[in-house]
C-alpha cells in the first residue's frame, strides 16, 4: 500500500509554534543522514488518518510544497499530556540504497491448539520486533503464527519466525515472543481466592487504638484497686 502526505514549510519556531495549531497543522521536522533538517507543518486530519494505517513501520513519500517526494517513516509523535492528540512529529527522510533498524508490529493470528483443548492462556512477551533490511524490503509487520503452540512446553522464539526475504531480526533468536500458560489448579484458584479477599478493616485496630485499650485497662485496674484498698 502507498501512503503520502504533503507538507508545508514552517517558518513558525519554538514557543511560536503553538500558532501551527491554531492552524489546524501539527509542527513536525524532517532529518536525515546527509539531509539538512528542516522545519514542517502537516495537517492534523490527514496526519490522523495516514499514522493509523502507516504507524512508525511504513514507508511514506513526503511532499514538502511543490518539491520532490522523498521517503520517510514517522520515527516520533509526541501526544498532549491530556487531550492526547499529536502535538509534534519527527519524520525521517530515508535513502533506498541503505539499510535500516526498525521496530516492527507483531500481529499474532492462528489460535493455538492449548488454548481451544486444553483452556490455556496466551502469554504475548514482546509485540514489536526490531529488524535490519533495506528500506523496500521493510514489512508492515510481521505475523506470529499462534497455531504453531500445541502444548504449554512450546514456544515461539524470535529464531522460529519466518521473516520475509531480506529481513533480519536484531535481538535474541532465544528470545521467546508468546507461549500458553497452563490452566490454575483448584488449589492454587483457592490460595489465589483467599490472597484477594477482603480485609475487614473494622477488625483492625491501629497502634494508637491498641496503647488507647492499654491505657484504660490500666486506669480500669488502677481505680479497682483504690477501690479494694478502702
Amino acid at each position: 500500500m502507498n501512503y503520502a502526505i504533503t507538507a508545508a514549510e514552517r517558518t513558525t519556531l519554538g514557543r511560536r509554534a503553538k500558532h501551527t495549531h491554531d492552524t489546524g497543522n501539527i509542527p513536525a521536522v524532517v532529518y536525515g543522514s546527509g539531509v539538512e533538517p528542516k522545519a514542517i507543518q502537516v495537517p492534523r486530519s490527514e496526519f490522523r488518518k495516514l499514522y493509523r494505517s502507516a504507524g512508525t513501520s511504513s514507508l511514506i513519500d513526503l511532499t514538502v510544497g511543490a518539491s520532490t517526494p522523498v521517503k520517510a517513516l514517522i520515527q516520533e509523535v509526541q501526544v498532549h499530556p491530556v487531550t492526547m492528540d499529536p502535538y509534534h512529529i519527527d519524520f525521517r527522510q530515508i535513502r533506498m540504497d541503505q539499510p535500516i533498524t526498525v521496530e516492527v508490529p507483531l500481529k499474532f493470528v492462528g489460535e493455538s491448539k492449548a488454548v481451544k483443548e486444553l483452556a490455556g492462556t496466551p502469554v504475548f512477551a514482546m509485540d514489536t520486533l526490531e529488524v535490519k533490511c533495506l528500506p523496500a524490503n521493510l514489512p508492515h509487520e510481521i505475523e506470529v503464527d499462534m497455531s504453531l503452540i500445541t502444548s504449554f512446553e512450546d514456544n515461539i522464539t524470535i529464531g522460529s519466525l519466518k521473516l520475509p526475504t531480506g529481513v533480519e531480526a536484531l535481538q535474541d533468536p532465544e528470545a521467546v515472543i508468546a507461549n500458553v500458560s497452563r490452566p490454575l489448579t483448584e488449589d492454587e484458584l483457592k490460595a489465589l481466592e483467599a490472597a484477594s479477599a477482603p480485609v475487614d478493616v473494622t477488625a483492625i485496630k491501629t497502634e494508637a487504638e491498641e496503647k488507647k485499650d492499654a491505657e484504660a485497662a490500666k486506669e480500669a485496674e488502677e481505680a479497682a484497686a483504690k477501690e479494694a484498698s478502702k
